[in-house]
């Protein structure tokens, strides 16, 4: 469709994109319910994440970790799940 954005960078989109995979979150820290200790088990900061390329990778990524009920999914890097393990250098995105 016009205007939307292509694998080859064509288009336009990424907010389109960024606000429809936002509904996918297991946990968003505006919820109620969001723990403290999520902040630091955060997708973005999980050796087993992935940042996308271009502009949507300054936020998203894909998930490489088995056992995760994510993984090979794209996630948003403020999300997490309870297999979290931490970058080694303690880098984020």
């Amino acid at each position: 469709m016009p205007g939307e954005l292509r694998a080859n960078g064509e288009g336009k989109g990424e907010d389109e994109i960024h606000e429809r995979w936002l509904r996918l979150l297991n946990r968003s820290t505006g919820d109620r319910g969001y723990r403290d200790e999520w902040f630091d088990e955060q997708c973005g900061g999980c050796t087993f994440w992935i940042a996308l390329s271009g502009e949507l990778g300054l936020d998203w990524g894909v998930c490489i970790r088995a056992g995760s009920p994510f993984d090979g999914q794209v996630r948003f890097e403020h999300d997490g799940c309870e297999r979290f393990v931490a970058r080694a250098d303690g880098t984020f995105g």
